[in-house]
């Protein structure tokens, strides 16, 4: 008998185990916040569940006034959702009444699983992580948990009395908070959200988004990716790696109304823009970076010296000189250290095919700010190589 029940005692915790996912980032909402985190987070390359409280996503349902950048996240997700389930197309088992509930696609070699219209009773902290009940025998585990929901759960479960959803920041430059973005939102004026307004004092692992807010789900997703890739806290979260994850998918993280996501140079410009060496002109609560102006000497000068020592020699130098190419060649050449024979060939080689600039190179002319910005990026690499704090301020 003694020998009978340890058999059981071995098998019943198996069978409980079997009813817990796990998981590395799970996403709890059912609005465009929570599929572009959820999305967003897939994509960065970790495993992901997405956890509604609705029927299973209907693109005929989306509404014709959504931007069209979430509008194409549903058909990417729904597309990406149609592979999973032809991946798993098998012959249907039997009904398993003790299964999860209302699982669209749930499988341990797929990144992406969704599961639809599902209640949760439970919000706790599991060690480092988090597990979410669903029933009272059936949980996620998670490493990271972002809520783009109602968290009245959360809010119970950490005994706190408000759990505020991230805040916009309107563009200014009297700071340097922008420098941190890792979201822009231009309906309503040109705002961004801080990667340190994004994560929540106090609490590890967990990040927490309106529910409409589709630009800061895509943040929050990044964010918990990189803290679920390299297993560690969201507290130690990289800026310039989570800056880099979302540029490198389209998302827009300076507000500029002039410069879209097709525009060939929109990377360099995005970049640029982050660092502040090139500031866009606020009008009407608008920021527009006016790529076809020129650039002038005093609004390059102390941004470039605030970044690199070698460049304050450079304009002591050189003192209210026209930014044409040859000068301009002549200063990263100096401050980056490289050949200006060299510089001059390449950028030559460059100038129309690699760059889609349309102006001829010619090296006395002045650059506009496209032209400046593209040339800064690539020579100097402001936004790759230097660093900044959590107010914005360069770390030389």
């Amino acid at each position: 008998m003694k020998r009978l029940f340890f058999v059981f005692a071995f098998i019943i915790p198996l069978v409980i185990h079997a009813q817990t996912l796990k998981t590395d980032v799970l996403v709890i909402g059912s609005g465009d916040a929570a599929y572009a985190a959820a999305f967003q987070s897939f994509r960065s390359g970790v495993k992901t569940i997405l956890l509604t409280q609705k029927v299973q996503l209907n693109l005929k349902n989306i509404s014709e006034t959504k931007p069209k950048q979430v509008k194409d996240l549903y058909q990417a997700f729904l597309k990406r959702e149609i592979e999973n389930a032809n991946s798993l197309a098998t012959p249907k088992p039997k009904a398993d009444k003790k299964a999860l509930p209302k699982i669209a696609v749930v499988d341990s070699t797929l990144l992406l699983n969704v599961i639809n219209n599902s209640p949760y009773t439970e919000i706790k902290r599991a060690g480092s992580g988090w597990e979410v009940k669903l029933t009272k025998d059936k949980s996620i585990r998670a490493k990271l948990l972002v809520m783009a929901d109602a968290p009245d759960k959360l809010i119970a479960a950490l005994k706190i009395s408000t759990l505020n959803a991230t805040a916009p920041t309107q563009l200014n430059y009297t700071e340097n908070l922008y420098r941190t973005t890792v979201a822009s939102l231009s309906s309503g004026g040109a705002y961004f959200i801080s990667l340190y307004n994004l994560l929540i004092p106090n609490q590890e692992n967990l990040l927490c988004i309106a529910a409409n807010q589709f630009e800061a789900g895509a943040a929050a997703g990044a964010t918990a990716a990189y803290a679920a890739f390299f297993d560690t806290k969201t507290s130690l979260s990289n800026l310039k790696r989570i800056q880099g994850e979302l540029l490198s998918y389209k998302h827009a993280l300076m507000p500029f109304e002039d410069v879209k996501a097709i525009d060939s140079n929109w990377l360099a410009i995005q970049k640029i823009g982050i660092t502040g060496i090139i500031k866009a002109e606020i009008k009407q609560d608008k920021a527009y970076f006016n790529p076809e102006q020129e650039v002038s000497y005093n609004e390059i000068k102390q941004p470039i010296k605030d970044y690199y020592y070698k460049a304050q020699l450079w304009f002591d130098d050189h003192q209210n000189i026209p930014i044409n190419l040859e000068n301009t060649i002549a200063m990263v050449s100096y401050v980056g250290n490289k050949s200006v024979e060299a510089t001059k060939a390449e950028l030559q080689k460059k100038w129309n095919k690699n760059y889609r600039f349309t102006a001829k190179y010619d090296l006395k002319k002045v650059l506009t700010r496209r032209e400046f910005a593209v040339i800064i990026n690539e020579y100097l690499k402001p936004f790759d190589d230097v660093n900044v704090d959590k107010t914005g301020r360069v770390i030389r």
